[in-house]
């Protein structure tokens, strides 16, 4: 394996560090955008048991606000439940686009190494062709390991980019859909919130009213 990675020549570093960051990013991703981490079931039901029962304390707001990003954002549609409806849906919102933010954390560079490292490995073919025009050039076409040796290294590093850039390409989009499909049901969440909080009573489905079974 180092002999191949060696026959690649120097580009082969950039894009073995980039297959690095794209892995963490991608564990650190898939275990930060659990559906049960980001969106934990009945979280409203609960909320709406402490409102009722006049428990929902600060100490208890700050539990919702730490405990999940959804918590965050119903954390902040909690803190204005004495105003009007309008002030609610505005804290909510300018909270979840942070939260949103959050979610799409690390997705931008995983994003920019799918679309350089085949890159860099195209730049690693065409030094590997200049290599060989220029061994050519030289020595004719007598001398065949020095051409074999340009020849390698152009292919072996448009291969190394692909590797890299197919898997990290797959996830990139894999996460772009699971940060849209979190945002509908933290929505969802919310606006539940909201009618419980004005309404001043439970709907008829609120204590199923958590979103489906985690699958991640």
């Amino acid at each position: 394996m180092w002999e191949i990675v060696k026959s690649g020549g120097w580009l082969m570093v950039p894009i073995i560090a980039c297959s690095i960051v794209a892995l963490g990013i991608i564990l650190e991703r898939m275990w930060a955008l659990q559906k049960k981490r980001v969106i934990p079931k009945h979280l409203v039901a609960q909320v709406w048991h402490w409102e009722k029962n006049q428990q929902l304390d600060r100490e208890r707001i700050q539990t919702i606000r730490a405990g999940s990003p959804l918590g965050r954002v119903l954390a902040a549609g909690i803190a204005a439940r004495d105003k009007e409806r309008e002030v609610m849906r505005e804290n909510i919102e300018e909270t979840g686009r942070h939260v949103v933010h959050e979610l799409e954390r690390y997705l931008n560079t995983l994003g920019t190494i799918a679309a350089i490292t085949p890159l860099l490995g195209l730049l690693g073919t065409v030094i590997g062709m200049i290599k060989v025009f220029a061994n050519l050039t030289t020595h004719g076409v007598g001398n065949i390991p020095s051409l074999a040796g340009g020849i390698s290294e152009a292919l072996i590093t448009t291969a190394a980019g692909l590797v890299v850039a197919i898997p990290t390409l797959m996830f990139y989009r894999y996460y772009r859909g699971r940060v849209d499909e979190l945002v509908v049901y933290m929505e969802e969440e919310a606006i539940k919130l909201l009618e419980v909080m004005h309404g001043k009573r439970p709907t008829d489905s609120l204590k199923d009213a958590g979103p489906e079974e985690d699958v991640a």
